[in-house]
């Protein structure tokens, strides 16, 4: 009987230590994702690429670039007013096309 409940407990043990080695994995996965976000640089709005200019005056004409950001990929941060006061960031690469990061 003591066999029995000895072997119970390592298995539970065991299954358990492989949970806690997947979840740490995940949590790895996630602090690389904030860390490339986390990449761009500030630039001035006159230094962006006219494809993105022109990405943002075709899909939000109302809106205003307050700030940009570059990173090494030549994926730009941009942060929008619009005119009734909404303010967002999105994401677009060098040729204008918006990206999800």
């Amino acid at each position: 009987m003591k066999n029995l409940f000895f072997a119970t407990v390592l298995s539970f043990v065991g299954l358990t230590a492989m949970a806690q080695e997947e979840t740490a994995e995940a949590q790895m996965d996630e602090t690389t994702t904030v860390a490339s976000i986390q990449d761009f640089q500030e630039i001035n709005i006159s230094d962006l690429p006219e494809t993105v200019k022109a990405a943002v005056k075709k899909d939000y004409p109302t809106a205003s670039i307050d700030k940009a950001y570059k990173n090494e990929s030549d994926q730009y941060k941009l942060e929008l007013s619009l005119k009734d006061g909404t303010k967002g960031t999105v994401y677009a690469d060098a040729e204008g096309n918006w990206i999800e990061i």
